[in-house]
């Protein structure tokens, strides 16, 4: 049994504290208000000297504490995918920033086509969180190489297959997730699909379409319909013939071939403009608004258009990543085999700068969100870069090691919401979660100044 009895204790202050407290808030309001007439003049003319000053244009105050580091918070992998000897081909944030979702497949030898693979998303701010137990586990007949979470709806995400084929899947039906695909009709990709992407619908607000590129040279952009099916909206097919070529580019030779897309960047300053990198090394300059028909339509129920505008100088192997700079509406990154990152303008052919990052392929690059001056780089041999032009146009300010024995990365995404995360994706099937110091989320002062210089300087 238990008893319990309340008590109250007390404290009497001693007289003298008290006192002495009294004495000490006495003030004598005469000279008080003697003493601020004095100098009310000199403070009101000193603080509208202050509200004109432009000495502090563009400081933002941080009150929190500066950290030089890049942690690793989560390694994240799924133990069958791994047994099968995948690898992470892509990985993508949802709406809210708080799940991450990576497609398994395989990029490199292998008889692709019939091998199965997984598509994994973990909750990260899931109590209890298991780095090798995902939330959900897809299975997808073909390799999926490429995933994009929908831009609002946070359970939505979209992935195109080996096998040509764009699907969407809808994580909160856990038991059948796949809501939508194309179906394999003339008008499916004939290759591999490298890249989707989710497009806001110009004529239907609260409906968005789906994009996809392969290295069939086709763009193709896909609307829901009944059944589950994606339709296609409106297509567009890259030839050789119909690319332009500067006076710099005239003494290449141009096959006659279809040109193989392996990724594009949207313009966030113009809807219609896109950036496409090529199995040929090249950068092109895209519009979604091109009217010119397509010298190739291989029999598709919508006319193909030509969307090249501008080719840029090439790498020395074919690209495998763009990237539209969010900040500046001129500039882009483009990255590929010659270990290479370009910073190109769309106003002129030649890259502003040319950085050797590695020694082997660079598979993946990206702007930050929030740092204007800051990019990230995905390399052949295992290592993630961040490179910030505040500090060098050289060389990283930081090289993350991802993998082990060179094992490539070779994807990469920064999280749009929760901005001090960076998700890494590599051969030996595992996902990183790199959380970033405040040197690489804060925007310094006049950075958005410094980019257009770095744009102006070549184009002077």
């Amino acid at each position: 049994s238990q008893t319990s009895q309340d008590a109250s204790v007390q404290t009497d202050q001693s007289i003298d504290v008290a006192q002495a407290f009294q004495q000490e808030v006495q003030v004598d309001y005469t000279s008080l208000l003697l003493f601020l007439q004095r100098v009310e003049d000199v403070v009101i003319k000193e603080l509208n000297k202050n509200w004109t000053s432009r000495a502090f244009d563009g400081f933002e105050v941080n009150w929190t504490d500066q950290n030089e580091t890049v942690l690793c918070l989560h390694t994240l992998s799924y133990p069958e995918a791994q047994d099968q000897h995948l690898q992470v081909t892509s990985v993508s944030w949802n709406a809210t920033g708080s799940v991450l979702a990576c497609s398994y497949g395989r990029l490199n030898d292998g008889d692709w086509s019939t091998e199965k693979s997984y598509v994994c998303t973990w909750n990260l701010d899931r109590r209890g969180l298991d780095p090798q137990r995902p939330d959900l586990v897809v299975d997808v007949p073909s390799s999926v190489l490429c995933l994009a979470f929908h831009p609002s709806q946070p359970s939505l995400i979209a992935g195109g297959l080996f096998s040509g084929e764009t699907v969407v899947w809808d994580t909160s039906r856990r038991d059948d997730p796949l809501i939508w695909r194309t179906g394999l009709t003339d008008d499916t990709h004939t290759d591999p699909i490298y890249q989707v992407d989710w497009l806001p619908d110009a004529k239907h607000s609260n409906h968005v379409r789906l994009l996809s590129v392969s290295t069939d040279g086709k763009v193709l952009v896909w609307r829901e319909e009944r059944e589950g099916r994606l339709a296609l909206a409106e297509g567009f097919a890259l030839v050789a013939q119909q690319i332009p070529r500067s006076a710099q580019l005239k003494k290449l030779t141009w096959g006659e071939a279809a040109v193989g897309v392996t990724s594009l960047s949207f313009s966030h300053f113009d809807p219609r403009v896109f950036i496409v990198g090529v199995e040929g090394g090249y950068s092109l300059k895209c519009s979604m608004a091109a009217e010119t028909p397509a010298l190739r339509q291989t029999g598709s129920s919508v006319p193909l258009r030509a969307p090249a505008e501008l080719a840029f100088s090439p790498h020395a192997g074919p690209v495998y990543s763009v990237s539209c700079s969010p900040f500046h509406r001129n500039l882009f990154l483009s990255c590929g085999t010659d270990g290479q990152v370009h910073l190109n303008s769309m106003l002129q052919t030649h890259p502003l700068l040319s950085l050797q990052l590695s020694k082997k392929y660079l598979f993946c690059v990206r702007w930050s969100p929030v740092r204007p001056l800051v990019f990230a780089a995905a390399s052949g041999e295992g290592d993630v870069h961040l490179f910030d032009f505040a500090k060098s146009s050289q060389k990283p300010a930081v090289s993350i090691k991802q993998a082990a024995a060179e094992c490539p990365v070779y994807c990469l995404e920064f999280n749009i919401k929760q901005t001090q995360l960076l998700a890494a994706g590599d051969a030996t099937g595992t996902v990183r979660v790199w959380q970033l110091s405040s040197d690489f989320t804060e925007q310094g002062p006049r950075e958005v100044t410094h980019l257009e210089q770095l744009a102006s300087e070549a184009t002077d």
